[in-house]
């Protein structure tokens, strides 16, 4: 890994801590904006890492309100939907910018809020249904405020893939 990858990477993991300081409701945040946005700038395997770490550190420094475990599964979570979030950005990136805006927020949307909280039933029990429509809408929110910025960007930063 370059040491400028590594060193922007570690930037975008604080400010997902910054993030997460920032409350939607509860638990629920701003965090995964840095996630979102790393993704578009470095690519779907920096931004995996991004929002694994990041959601990671933002559990441990609320005291895993859900359990290790549970954020274990959640931090597995976060690195999936980034990583298809960039893969699926990337994608139709290629064709039209507007439609990659659209369909990977959609993924990141439907990966983030409810494969997130299905994925929890089993061990969490359907009271975690109750958390889908903030998760959808911390999701869209950290989607859309990652896009705006990302579009606004130098195309030097862009370009850091």
């Amino acid at each position: 890994m370059k040491t400028k990858k590594l060193v922007i990477m570690a930037l975008f993991i604080a400010l997902s801590f910054i993030g997460a300081n920032i409350k939607i409701a509860g638990s629920i945040a701003f965090d995964s904006t840095a996630g979102f946005l790393g993704t578009l700038i470095m690519g779907p395997l920096y931004g995996a890492v991004i929002g694994a770490v990041g959601h990671l550190l933002t559990a441990a420094v609320s005291g895993f309100p859900l359990s290790l475990p549970i954020h274990m599964i959640v931090m597995v979570d976060m690195a999936l939907t980034m990583f298809l979030f960039g893969i699926v950005y990337k994608i139709f990136s290629k064709s039209k910018e507007i439609t990659a805006v659209i369909v990977s927020g959609i993924v990141g949307v439907l990966i983030n809020g409810p494969l997130s909280v299905f994925m929890l039933i089993p061990i969490m029990g359907k009271a975690v249904l109750a958390m889908l429509p903030l998760l959808v809408l911390a999701a869209v929110l950290n989607i859309v405020i990652a896009h705006v910025i990302y579009k606004f960007l130098p195309g030097s930063i862009k370009e850091w893939k």
